[in-house]
């Protein structure tokens, strides 16, 4: 505990120049206050729930690590550089969907923020969890998410308003929470559906990524950022976020060929 709080001191020191209200002011403050109270919130309903249902160690570690990328993505120096760089800015949106999105779903707090908030959560939660069971829909609500903030127009509305940046942030790290929570923990009668979900967004990503490769002028920004920048963030779409998905693809495979552990039956008693 005391480890965690004081990454998020340390998140709120080297994030004083980012997106902090420190510079800020009129309608554009309260949205970062907003996003500072929530992710501050949701790391201290987590250890207040761990005192009360103690998650396993892979658990705990993936959420800690997870938010210690999520802070430093969204209130740090990657922030930061965003403001001035397509590469960076994608390379914020990538740490969001490809890094903090899977680590949250292997570590599953909405257990121990229930056991934090109680039963208040479920109307919430249940509707959610149910429509977990559908990997296309979340596959198509992300893809959308990506396609519609990627556009020039909400792309550069988000960076000039602090509110649509929160929105934006949101509908990446939802979508994805939701997508990667389908796919990975697909059960058997949707695995099929789990990974054409999966290929279809490697491949929609992967052609996003080539549009801001291939594009013959800056689409962000044009009189402040340059070509090579926006080619630079493409790449980061179309590589490192490629690969992610592919390894994930193969663990699904592997994992689903393993045979069954068959259980043992129980002891006879005399």
């Amino acid at each position: 505990m005391r480890g965690s709080l004081t990454a998020s001191v340390l998140l709120g020191m080297s994030g004083a120049q980012a997106h902090t209200p420190v510079g800020l002011a009129g309608q554009q403050v309260w949205p970062v206050w907003l996003s500072w109270v929530l992710y501050l919130t949701a790391w201290w309903l987590y250890l207040l729930g761990a005192l009360r249902v103690r998650p396993d160690r892979r658990s705990r570690a993936a959420f800690h690590s997870g938010m210690l990328v999520c802070g430093l993505a969204l209130f740090g120096p990657v922030d930061e550089a965003a403001a001035h760089s397509t590469a960076m800015h994608m390379l914020q949106h990538m740490l969001l969907i490809a890094v903090v999105a899977p680590w949250m779903v292997v570590a599953r707090p909405l257990v121990q923020w229930r056991a934090a908030l109680g039963p208040r959560l479920d109307p919430w939660t249940r509707p959610v969890l149910g429509s977990l069971r559908y990997p296309l829909g979340w596959a198509l609500a992300h893809g959308a998410a990506l396609w519609v903030w990627h556009m020039p127009r909400p792309y550069m509305a988000a960076l000039q308003h602090e509110a649509l940046h929160a929105i934006e942030h949101a509908c990446f790290l939802l979508s994805a929470w939701g997508f990667w929570w389908a796919v990975l923990r697909a059960p058997p009668p949707v695995r099929a559906a789990a990974m054409l979900s999966l290929w279809l967004t490697l491949m929609h990503t992967g052609f996003l990524g080539a549009v801001l490769v291939f594009a013959p002028r800056p689409l962000y920004f044009p009189e402040s950022r340059t070509l090579d920048d926006q080619q630079l963030a493409g790449l980061l779409m179309w590589a490192p976020g490629g690969a992610v998905y592919v390894a994930a693809a193969g663990w699904l495979v592997s994992r689903w060929l393993k045979p069954p552990v068959a259980r043992q039956p129980p002891p006879q008693t005399c």
